[in-house]
């Protein structure tokens, strides 16, 4: 099997990398910086190949898709986040976002998707977030396109359910985990964090399950149903008081 990762040179997609590689899985690993892809890369125990590539431009994931067609796995982990009010974070870093967070995770997952449907098999985890599910003062640019990817894989799942195709689809829905994210988004919670170590070992066990929705550790499980009873007001105020400025 081959497994394609986006966002693989560091965090959860970084130890999603080594974990399938344990596992006996080859490798295409993408991101933006060449250096950190080749450390990854010397930590794998199988065949892998780089692809230096922002993934924001959604040219490049079309020129990624015919470059690397041939994979059992796709795994759209790359995004970003930032802090602040919504009225100073910069528009063009925003814009960014939501290329590389919506528009990459679109066009990957469709072109990749049909590619699957013709060989009826495959298996595709998109990183979404506990932030998918509820408002997100300071990070609203944020918390909105982990809501889109989310219910983006959710109506994926039932047409292929509803069509008997033997694919597997999933969304990873994790909370705060201790990587390079919370430096670039420059953001604290004040919440338990994870490891991203944890957190891409039982994604990856999850996503073989062919589970519709990956919830890894206790407090997400428990956000999970707040949000379900809970108001948006009222948890858009709690969110409010749970982060702040990382510097």
């Amino acid at each position: 099997m081959k497994a394609l990762i986006t966002g693989a040179s560091s965090g959860i997609g970084k130890e999603m990398a080594i974990y399938l590689s344990e596992k006996g899985i080859e490798l295409v690993l993408v991101a933006r910086e060449q250096e950190k892809l080749q450390e990854v890369q010397k930590q794998l125990k199988t065949n892998s190949e780089i692809v230096c590539m922002d993934l924001s431009d959604v040219n490049n994931c079309v020129s990624l898709h015919e470059k690397v067609n041939d994979i059992d796995i796709l795994i759209n982990n790359a995004g970003f986040g930032k802090f602040g009010n919504f009225t100073e974070t910069d528009l063009k870093t925003e814009l960014n976002m939501i290329h590389l967070n919506v528009c990459s995770v679109h066009a990957l997952t469709k072109l990749y998707l049909a590619d699957m449907f013709k060989r009826n098999s495959g298996y595709i985890l998109n990183v979404a977030s506990i932030a998918g599910f509820m408002p997100g003062p300071h990070m609203a640019t944020y918390h909105a396109t982990k809501a889109y990817v989310l219910k983006l894989t959710q109506s994926i799942y039932e047409e292929i359910r509803k069509q008997n195709k033997d694919i597997k689809i999933s969304a990873l829905c994790p909370g705060p985990i201790e990587t390079p994210f919370l430096d670039r988004a420059n953001v604290r919670f004040k919440t338990k964090t994870m490891t991203a170590k944890e957190v891409a070992r039982y994604a990856v066990d999850n996503m073989f399950k062919g589970k519709y929705m990956i919830l890894p550790g206790g407090n997400n499980k428990m956000i999970r149903i707040l949000s379900k009873i809970v108001p948006d007001k009222i948890i858009g105020q709690i969110v409010y008081h749970s982060e702040e400025a990382r510097n």
